[in-house]
């Protein structure tokens, strides 16, 4: 156990990062990049001595301290080591460590440089939150952190409009499905009293009946409880419809690309939904709803890779693509199967990312397919591991990708849900057609490069290189740790983890054997197609797109969602603020300024009546007293005779009234 004293450590290290640097950044500036690595370096070992010891057999859950202790409710900073989190961790470390390492070279000369690695530590230290959580509250802080930091990163060229746009729409399409999954913790805090993994997953069976009773709209609660959270994942992995904010994410600087989509942030959502696997189960309906939604996913973001020119955003629609997989096989019940592609999927994903910016990087910033070509003689290392990292993609025996893919597919159809693996099996042939598509048109045939751009292009220095290579050896090999579902060391390792949360999937049909030769058939059919296209048959792209031009102009415009979600949500949105802006301004403003004008005029009505009233009145009474008192002063005259006349007159006047009235 004496690594798993040490696990606080993992997420803790690159914090330390983020304050030094962040602090001190002024200072740090070119050196930024020694914290920035090294913590994440040592991260890593741990990490790794922590995976190590996991697979011995070891698991930990650790409530380091009491966050929140509010009555009843008490939010825990606690840790959650078993082979799901161990495999998360050590991906995300290994694969964020030769980020950063392969970021040296690429930031280097950035005047944000210290910034740079200021905020990608912050990623890390989020992600690596939310996969050590034991709690869903502490998830979603680190759900959040990595949000924030998408925000950060993605707009990292703030100076930039189309970076900054690009930030604000990541930020706000994940709050869209953060709120679901929001939504979704105080369920299953109503039903369960707890947000603790432990209190939540081994009781989820006993409480079936009443999980799975009827609730709103015939739906039952734990259904309800398990959509709200796959909204979340939804927005998170980029899925339909909230994946649009991930394609404007290339917006950001290369390293950052290659994080999201290989180690963070993407990978956020279908950690989730493995990890909630006890509840899903008991949700047929919206265990249907994550494979429909990941198999849709997978062929609609292929078919718009297979026209784009901007060599990030190709990779960028395969992850999307690739997410759909991995949410395929979650939805079938083969958790361990899509946990096992996203962890092949890290590496290679990380690969291509971090070979278009070898790319980039080499031809001063050029990401267009059209003005390539050519580039393996000039950039040897980079087209090499982009091919390895391309087979990979496309799922080409023996590489990692499709180990996985295979197996998911495999499930699928052993399942029973032949749709699903038909729409995986299209997504898998339009993912080797567009793989190679974007390999061909930048590493092979005749350059296309502008004359200046090819004079000066190069292979990119061995900071960068390297971490290209060793993302290659994983590609090649990792695949091999779970060839098999049934007797390969991976699912050896984490399958306890999901019959503890209560898998029970059977699958039966064809012979994994089977459909592995038909999986790299159709991948391969997929490179010959786009070899044909590109290569040996020049012109018949052009050819094509001009003989199925409505279909050509639907895919380069990407089924025009952007555009529809625009004049829906953004433009009727900006309307309707507009007018609520009014309403404000003439109806709330308005009310409040027309009371306090009324409260004036009023006070005026009420000083005049003070004045003119109340004052005149009493001053009217002070002039009678004063007048009376005057008057009453002149008879008051001190002579005796006058006296004597005034009460000889008031005794005549009496006189006379009472004789002659």
């Amino acid at each position: 156990m004496a690594m798993f004293s040490l696990v606080w450590l993992v997420p803790t290290l690159p914090l330390l990062g983020v304050a030094i640097n962040g602090v001190f950044g002024k200072w740090t500036r070119e050196r930024a990049h020694i914290l920035g690595v090294g913590t994440t370096g040592l991260s890593f070992l741990i990490a790794l001595g922590i995976f190590l010891q996991a697979a011995g057999g070891a698991t930990l859950n650790w409530d380091a301290y009491v966050w929140i202790p509010v009555g009843e409710f008490q939010a825990t900073v606690g840790f959650l080591v078993d082979p799901l989190s161990a495999v998360m961790m050590l991906a995300v470390t290994l694969v964020g460590l030769l980020i950063h390492i392969y970021s040296i070279g690429y930031m280097h000369g950035d005047p944000g440089y210290a910034r740079f690695f200021t905020y990608m530590n912050l990623f890390m230290t989020s992600m690596l939150v939310l996969v050590l959580a034991n709690n869903y509250l502490l998830m979603f802080l680190g759900w959040e952190g990595v949000g924030l930091c998408s925000y950060l990163l993605i707009g990292f060229w703030y100076q930039k409009k189309s970076a900054a746009d690009a930030g604000k729409k990541a930020f706000v399409v994940n709050r869209i499905g953060d709120a679901g999954f929001l939504l979704g913790l105080f369920l299953i805090w109503r039903t369960f009293g707890s947000l603790a993994y432990a209190e939540i997953f081994p009781h989820a069976d006993g409480i079936r009946e009443i999980l799975q009773r009827d609730s709103v709209f015939g739906l039952s609660l734990v259904t309800w409880m398990t959509l709200l959270l796959f909204v979340g994942a939804t927005g998170k992995s980029a899925q339909l419809p909230l994946y649009v904010w991930l394609p404007d994410a290339m917006e950001g600087p290369t390293p950052v690309s290659a994080l999201i989509h290989a180690a963070t942030m993407v990978t956020a959502g279908v950690y989730m939904v493995a990890r909630s696997g006890a509840l899903f189960n008991l949700a047929p309906v919206s265990m249907q709803v994550v494979a429909t939604v990941g198999a849709l996913t997978a062929v609609f973001a292929a078919s718009i890779a297979l026209v784009q020119n901007d060599i990030k955003r190709v990779v960028a629609y395969s992850t999307i693509s690739q997410l759909g997989y991995m949410f395929l096989g979650c939805g079938v019940g083969a958790y361990a199967s899509g946990i096992f592609h996203l962890a092949t999927h890290a590496f290679f994903k990380a690969l291509l990312f971090l070979g278009c910016g070898s790319v980039i990087h080499g031809l001063s910033g050029e990401q267009d397919l059209r003005k390539m070509g050519g580039l393996r003689t000039v950039m040897p290392v980079t087209a090499a591991t982009f091919f390895l990292a391309s087979l990979a993609n496309a799922g080409i025996f023996p590489l990692a990708g499709f180990w996985s893919k295979d197996q998911i597919l495999h499930a699928a159809i052993g399942s029973g849900h032949v749709g699903l693996w038909a729409l995986g099996a299209l997504g898998a042939f339009g993912t080797a057609f567009y793989m190679f598509r974007l390999y061909f048109q930048i590493f092979e045939g005749p350059s296309r490069v502008d004359r200046h751009l090819l004079h000066h292009a190069h292979e990119s220095p061995r900071v960068m290189t390297v971490p290209l290579a060793i993302l290659g050896f994983f590609t090649v090999v990792a695949g091999f740790f779970g060839y098999s579902t049934a007797h390969s060391p991976y699912y050896s390792f984490v399958e306890p983890v999901f019959h503890r949360a209560g898998e029970a999937v059977e699958h039966h049909g064809p012979s994994e054997l089977l459909m592995a030769v038909i999986s790299v058939a159709i991948a391969a059919a997929g490179i010959v197609l786009a070899y044909q296209m590109y290569l040996g048959r020049p012109g018949m792209a052009d050819r094509l797109a001009q003989r199925f031009r409505g279909l050509y102009t639907l895919l380069w415009n990407k089924y025009w969602v952007d555009e529809v979600y625009d004049a829906i949500f953004v433009e009727y949105g900006k309307r309707l603020c507009n007018r609520l802006w009014g309403v404000d301004a003439k109806g709330v403003d308005g009310a409040v300024n027309g009371a306090s004008a009324f409260t004036v005029f009023m006070s005026q009505v009420s000083a005049k009546f003070d004045f003119r009233g109340v004052d005149g009145l009493v001053n009217a009474i002070a002039d009678l007293i004063q007048g009376g008192s005057q008057a009453f002063r002149r008879i008051q005259t001190g002579l005796l005779q006058n006296y004597l006349l005034a009460m000889a007159m008031g005794i005549f006047v009496i006189v006379s009234l009472y004789y002659f009235f």
